[in-house]
């Protein structure tokens, strides 16, 4: 614990820390649990953007491995641009999934077989929950980055600075009680030396 004075105006100040420090916490411990609630939520939102993205691989690899066209569909699609908005969770700035823009190349509709439409189209989801999946990670890491702060926060207040502002107040408050005590004492010697002195006199 670091040097304070032991007087009236450190009283004062301590006790204001203690107040604000008091005030604070529950804020804290709100944001946190905000925090918490929503990593979870996030969390699960990925799992189940995984599952789709693992259901529709199977559904994918059922019709495909019924035609033998060797089509690199890749060639053919390109994502030009992944658009994203700015979110807010618990005062946390996150990027928001949006829509993708997606460039396709012009290929020979007689020349190419039927199933690489569809095949266009199912690449097109594919690739869409994989952005979403990695923007969720996206913002589960900044919640979870927020979250050891705010934690760390209320470790803080709840196990140094709220204790040690009621230690100091109760040391000053020990303190100028004694003194107190002190001074009346002294003030009843004085007192009684003074009525000693005045009978001698009177004698």
């Amino acid at each position: 614990m670091a040097k304070f004075r032991l007087t009236k105006s450190e009283l004062k100040k301590q006790r204001e820390a203690l107040k604000r420090f008091s005030q604070y916490l529950p804020i804290l411990q709100l944001k946190k649990q905000q925090l918490q609630m929503e990593v979870s939520k996030l969390q699960r939102a990925v799992d189940t953007e995984k599952e789709n993205a693992e259901q529709l691989t199977q559904d994918i690899d059922r019709w495909v491995a019924v035609f033998g066209e060797d089509v690199k569909i890749g060639d053919i699609l390109k994502v030009e641009k992944v658009m994203t908005e700015t979110g807010n969770i618990a005062g946390v700035d996150i990027p928001v999934f949006k829509d993708v823009d997606f460039r396709e190349k012009e290929y020979d509709l007689l020349r190419t077989p039927l199933w690489v439409d569809r095949g266009i189209e199912v690449l097109k989801e594919m690739i869409v929950l994989r952005i979403k999946i990695n923007i969720l990670a996206e913002q589960i890491a900044l919640l979870r980055a927020e979250l050891m702060v705010t934690a760390q926060r209320v470790n803080l207040f709840e196990k140094i600075k709220i204790p040690e502002a009621r230690e100091r107040i109760r040391k000053i408050q020990i303190f100028l009680g004694d003194l107190r005590i002190a001074a009346v004492v002294t003030g009843k010697i004085a007192k009684e030396k003074i009525h000693k002195k005045s009978l001698v006199a009177g004698s």
